[in-house]
């Protein structure tokens, strides 16, 4: 009891910290703001959802004594809660029919990233303003000043962007932009955070979790559903479109990686293996686009299963099990 709270508190100071950072606005803080959530990550995977919980309240009650509120509220929203809740759920597991010891799937965490990353934003976007009209001018507001304080344009004085004639069509395009990419940029960021996490716990040995096979995730077949739900919604005008919009780009970015996942496993024995995966990732780096393919690809698995029938009538394919519960 002792050391996961011990664990907690440091874990809680450092994570404090780094999101403290970002106070200060220079571009090695934001790296710092967005590296917050591995403290209590590390915690929650190395000493269980305990430590991780300790972590999150300590660093929670450090910023509300140090920042305003409107940071506390960012941080439970966008780290903490996030951050304890994937920590609890990679730990989950369950023991089948045989006695054999399931873990919770990969591909069920990957849903709950996008939906704690979308849920974040959109938690944001109301407290702008319920009417599409108030979270719009709180928007258009916030990215006319940055572009002001990045051009050195004056209060009062109209925008004017070096280079570009129409300052009005960037300023539109940003304002619809943010949202969506504000709640992908904050699953990815919680992706990452996860994965460096339990690198760092088990090379400290302290990962009970046997490491998954990252060649093998699928997403779980309501994630499929939602997506269709969240893309119907998202042709509705006004904050309704919007909100849904989120859940979209980051389910889309969910099955991007279960379809990266399958292209590890495709490629599996083929001569060539190197090559096309260089090609791939180069490919939606440098593009972009190529990624909303390789999500259609993951989308098309859950219904097709490409790896069993690769392996034939007779291959055998693990797939991912329903949500486990706690067996530790």
């Amino acid at each position: 009891m002792i050391s996961i709270v011990s664990i907690g508190l440091a874990a809680g100071l450092a994570s404090a910290l780094l999101f403290a950072s970002v106070s200060s606005g220079s571009v090695f803080a934001m790296a710092l703001f967005y590296a917050a959530p591995l403290p209590i990550l590390i915690a929650g995977l190395g000493w269980r959802h305990h430590a991780g919980l300790v972590g999150a309240a300590v660093a929670a009650g450090v910023l509300a004594l140090a920042l305003p509120s409107v940071f506390l509220m960012a941080f439970l929203v966008g780290v903490a809660v996030p951050a304890w809740l994937l920590a609890y759920l990679a730990l989950l597991a369950r023991r089948n029919e045989a006695g054999d010891v399931e873990w919770y799937p990969i591909g069920h965490l990957l849903v709950w990233a996008a939906a704690v990353a979308a849920t974040g934003v959109a938690i944001g976007l109301v407290a702008l303003g319920y009417g599409e009209e108030s979270y719009a001018t709180a928007l258009r507001a916030a990215v006319e000043r940055v572009l002001k304080v990045q051009t050195g344009t004056a209060d009062g004085q109209p925008l004017v962007l070096p280079g570009v004639s129409d300052p009005e069509t960037v300023v539109q395009l940003m304002v619809a932009m943010l949202p969506p990419s504000a709640a992908i940029l904050s699953m990815v960021t919680a992706v990452l955070n996860l994965w460096g996490a339990a690198r760092v716990v088990r090379a400290s040995g302290r990962l009970v979790r046997p490491w998954p096979d990252l060649s093998d995730i699928r997403l779980p077949g309501p994630a499929a559903l939602a997506l269709g739900a969240a893309s119907l919604l998202s042709l509705i005008d006004g904050l309704v479109g919007v909100l849904a919009g989120l859940f979209v780009g980051t389910l889309m970015l969910a099955y991007g990686l279960a379809g990266l996942s399958l292209t590890h496993a495709m490629t599996r024995g083929m001569s060539g293996r190197a090559f096309i995966l260089a090609t791939v990732y180069v490919a939606i780096l440098v593009l972009g686009w190529p990624l909303l393919f390789v999500a259609i690809v993951g989308l098309a698995d859950g219904f097709l299963d490409f790896r069993r029938r690769r392996s034939g009538p007779g291959g055998n394919s693990p797939r991912s099990g329903p949500p486990a519960a706690n067996d530790q």
